[in-house]
C-alpha cells in the first residue's frame, strides 16, 4: 500500500486513480509470471494505455534491473511513446529504419521498436538486445507482432489494446496470451469524466452492394462504387449541414477515391476541408494535420490513416462515411473524437454504414473476456446486412417534403399491404401495385403537367428502392437480379401512370 501511495504522490499529474489500480494489477501477474507469460491488457481508446505502460516500465526497470522493448506498427506511436517514456524518467532510445546496430544499447534501459524494423535487424543478425526481461506490444490486436515472439521467449510479454479482438480470425489472440486484463469501460470513463459524451446520429443506408473480401471486411472496390455515387455524397454533406455544421469533423472512407470525391464535394459546396491518404508526402501530411488543429471548423477527410498515431483531442465530431465488419476499425474511428479537453465534454457520431446497428453503441458494456475466449461464436454471431436493413423505416427528407406539400405523408406498409392482399387471396404484386397507385397520387397532387410529375417520381427512387426490398423480405426473393427488375418495373408502371391524367 506504501508503494502505492508514494507513486500516487509522484506520478498525480500523469495518473488517475483506475490507471493506478490497472497497473497494480498487471504488476501483481508480473510478480507471480516474471518471465516466459503473455500478458493482455484492454483499456478503450482515450483511457491513457501509454501513460499507464510508461508507468510500469519506470517500475519494472527500477524493481528486476532488466530492459524493456517497446513494440509499435507505426512510427508516429513510435515517436509519441519515446516522448512519453521521457516523461517519465526512462532513458530510451528508437530503432527505426536510420538504426542498423546498436553498439551504445548500455547508455539506455528501453527501446522502442517499429515491429517490421527490428525483426529485419534481428533476422539479420544485424543486432542483438542484451537483458531484455519485459516487452510490451502496442495494438496488439495487430499480427504483426507475432514474428517477433520466437526472439523474446524467456521474457514477460505485455500486450495492449483497446479491442482484444484479432485482425486476423485465423490468428486469435488467445492463442499468444495466457490471460486477459479488463480495465474500466467506455461508459464507466465517461461517468468519471475522462471520455467525451457521444450525441448519436444514424442514417440508414443501404449496403447490398457490398462485397466481403478475404480480410472479413467489405472491399474498397464496392466500398467506393457506393460511396462514390452523387446520392451517397449527398446525403453525406445532408448529414453534415444538419449535425455537424461548424464543428471540427474528420470524415473516414473505405479507400482513397471516396476520401478525394469527399473532398471535392465539399470543397463545391463552400466548406474548409483537406483530404489526407498514405500517399499524401511526409511534409504535406504535417502542414494539413497542423491546419486541422489550428482550424476550430476544419473538415479532414481521410482513410483509414488517423485510426492509430493521430491524436486531436479538439475534434468534435466523427463521420463514418463508411460500413465497417472490424470491431476494432469502429472503436478506433469513434475513439479520435472521444477526448475530453476543457472546452470539449461531448461529441457528435454520424453513422452512415449501419455500424451501429452492426456492433451496438459504442459506450454500451462489451463483453471482452468472452470475446477473447470464443472470437469465432462473436465474430459468427454479427448481425448481418440483411437483417439489419429489414428494421429499417423510410423518412422522407424534409426538403423533399415541401416538394409533396399538397399530398397527406404517411408511412406506407409494405408489409401490412401485402398481408392484407395474401389474406384477401389476392396475388402477392397487388402489393407493389397498391404501391404505384399511392406514388402515382403523390406526384399528381403537386404537378401542373406530365413533366412535372415525371420529375417528382425521380425524386422518389430511395422510397421506392425501399419498399421494393420490403416487399422481397415479404416473398423471400431478395437476390440482387430481382430486385433491379423489380425496381426498373416499378418506375415503368409509374411513369405510364401519368398518361392522360392531365
Amino acid at each position: 500500500m506504501s508503494q502505492l501511495l508514494e507513486l500516487h504522490k509522484t506520478q498525480t499529474k500523469h495518473l488517475y486513480d483506475y490507471q493506478l489500480h490497472d497497473l497494480n494489477r498487471i504488476f501483481d501477474v508480473i510478480q507471480q509470471h516474471p518471465d516466459q507469460y503473455n500478458l493482455l491488457y484492454q483499456l478503450p481508446t482515450g483511457g491513457g494505455k501509454t501513460v499507464i505502460f510508461s508507468e510500469i516500465v519506470r517500475r519494472y526497470i527500477n524493481q528486476n534491473k532488466k530492459k524493456v522493448v517497446i513494440l509499435t506498427h507505426r512510427i508516429e506511436l513510435c515517436k509519441q511513446t519515446s516522448k512519453m517514456l521521457t516523461g517519465f524518467n526512462v532513458n530510451n532510445k528508437i530503432i527505426d529504419s536510420k538504426v542498423k546496430e546498436l553498439k551504445d544499447q548500455d547508455q539506455y534501459q528501453c527501446f522502442v521498436a517499429m515491429v517490421e524494423t527490428l525483426n529485419n535487424r534481428l533476422n539479420d543478425d544485424k543486432l542483438e538486445l542484451n537483458n531484455i526481461g519485459l516487452v510490451i506490444i502496442d495494438e496488439a490486436h495487430y499480427n504483426s507482432f507475432r514474428k517477433l515472439f520466437k526472439f523474446f521467449k524467456s521474457c514477460f510479454i505485455l500486450g495492449v489494446t483497446a479491442t482484444p479482438l484479432s485482425s486476423n480470425i485465423k490468428l486469435p489472440m488467445n492463442d499468444n496470451y495466457n490471460r486477459l486484463i479488463v480495465g474500466d469501460d467506455i461508459s464507466t470513463l465517461i461517468q468519471k469524466g475522462f471520455l467525451a459524451v457521444p450525441e448519436v446520429y444514424s442514417y440508414d443506408v443501404s449496403l447490398t452492394t457490398l462485397k466481403i473480401g478475404i480480410n472479413g471486411d467489405y472491399t474498397v472496390k464496392s466500398s467506393e462504387s457506393l460511396y462514390s455515387n452523387s446520392l451517397m455524397q449527398n446525403k453525406l454533406l445532408f448529414a453534415y449541414e444538419e449535425v455537424s455544421l461548424n464543428k471540427k469533423t474528420l470524415i473516414f472512407n473505405n479507400g482513397i477515391n471516396t476520401s478525394r470525391e469527399v473532398y471535392y464535394t465539399f470543397k463545391k459546396a463552400g466548406y474548409d476541408i483537406r483530404h489526407l491518404d498514405n500517399t499524401t508526402s511526409k511534409q504535406e501530411r504535417k502542414d494539413i494535420l497542423k491546419w486541422f488543429k489550428e482550424t476550430p471548423n476544419g473538415i479532414l477527410t481521410s482513410v483509414s490513416i488517423l485510426t492509430t498515431g493521430f491524436d486531436e483531442p479538439s475534434v468534435e465530431s466523427v463521420i463514418l462515411n463508411r460500413a465497417t465488419r472490424s470491431l476494432t476499425l469502429y472503436f478506433q474511428m469513434i475513439g479520435r473524437g472521444s477526448r475530453v479537453t476543457q472546452n470539449k465534454k461531448s461529441f457528435t457520431i454520424v453513422d452512415l454504414g449501419n455500424n451501429l446497428l452492426r456492433f451496438g453503441p459504442w459506450n454500451e458494456s462489451v463483453d471482452w473476456n468472452h470475446i477473447f475466449k470464443y472470437p469465432e461464436m462473436y465474430l459468427e454471431n454479427i448481425r448481418n446486412d440483411e437483417d439489419i436493413e429489414r428494421d429499417f423505416i423510410y423518412e422522407m427528407p424534409d426538403h423533399l417534403k415541401k416538394r409533396f406539400k399538397n399530398s397527406k405523408l404517411t408511412e406506407f406498409d409494405m408489409k401490412g399491404i401485402y398481408k392484407d392482399a395474401i389474406n384477401s387471396g389476392k396475388k402477392a404484386f397487388t402489393a407493389i401495385e397498391t404501391s404505384i397507385e399511392n406514388h402515382s397520387k403523390m406526384c399528381l397532387e403537386n404537378s401542373e403537367d406530365v413533366f412535372d410529375a415525371r420529375a417528382l417520381a425521380k425524386e422518389l427512387q430511395d422510397d421506392i428502392a425501399f419498399r421494393v426490398k420490403q416487399y422481397c423480405y415479404c416473398i423471400m426473393n431478395s437476390t440482387d437480379n430481382y430486385r433491379d427488375y423489380l425496381i426498373e418495373e416499378y418506375n415503368r408502371r409509374l411513369r405510364l401512370s401519368f398518361n392522360g391524367k392531365f
